[in-house]
């Protein structure tokens, strides 16, 4: 999608991957760390008291993780309809992953309230079964919060997958007016890859002396785009 509307991109489309990829990476390292410290019975309770801590943390970053990536979408769209981008290829997409998002949301809601329920019970925190969580008691909780939205979540991808909207080559683009599709370089950054990976929304510039973006000399730049 930002290959695709790339004026209006909220950070570099190459580094969109990474970025999220990279946050995915630290929370599955404390989710493994986690159980891995947690369910061993030979490390020392404190070593296990600290796994417990990591889980936590992990469910918790998961969800603001996929706030953030809500956020970037939301941003992006807001661009897109300030320049008068309002087009099918780019509010389906965008349509697909704010419902994908709310089921994978319901999820981690759902994981994270049933770890912190049960997180008592690994100190002999109850009395009596009536004393633990319904979430923890009854397997409909699992149903309807897990396997449901995660089923709807399949269907919904393959039904209504971004390419099916946008075009299979990411060089093709969406000119200023909204309608007429390109054919650019795909975006460059002449910045270090580190740089990138630290800066991808290019708060830091794009570097000195560099060319202006491709999309600025295609004859679009100053046309009004359709409402």
């Amino acid at each position: 999608m930002l290959y695709y509307v790339p004026y209006c991109a909220t950070l570099h489309p190459g580094r969109t991957f990474i970025t999220f990829g990279a946050l995915s990476a630290v929370v599955e390292m404390l989710n493994g760390v986690g159980v891995a410290w947690t369910v061993n019975q030979k490390v020392p309770p404190k070593i296990s008291n600290v796994g417990e801590s990591l889980l936590m943390v992990s469910l918790i970053i998961q969800i603001l993780v996929i706030f953030i990536f809500v956020l970037f979408t939301g941003a992006f769209q807001y661009r897109c309809h300030k320049v008068g981008i309002s087009v099918r290829n780019v509010n389906g997409p965008c349509v697909t992953m704010y419902i994908s998002s709310l089921l994978i949301l319901i999820r981690c809601v759902y994981r994270t309230v049933e770890h912190f329920s049960t997180s008592n019970l690994r100190f002999g925190g109850v009395d009596s079964p009536t004393d633990i969580s319904p979430i923890v008691r009854y397997e409909w909780y699992f149903y309807a919060f897990e396997v449901v939205p995660m089923i709807i979540n399949c269907v919904l991808w393959n039904i209504r997958h971004p390419m099916y909207y946008l075009p299979e080559n990411y060089h093709i683009y969406l000119a200023q007016d909204g309608a007429t599709e390109l054919v650019g370089p795909g975006w460059k950054d002449d910045r270090a890859f580190v740089v990138t990976a630290i800066d991808p929304c290019g708060l830091c510039g794009t570097g000195k002396g560099g060319p202006k973006p491709f999309w600025e000399s295609n004859g679009y730049a100053n046309r009004t785009a359709p409402a």
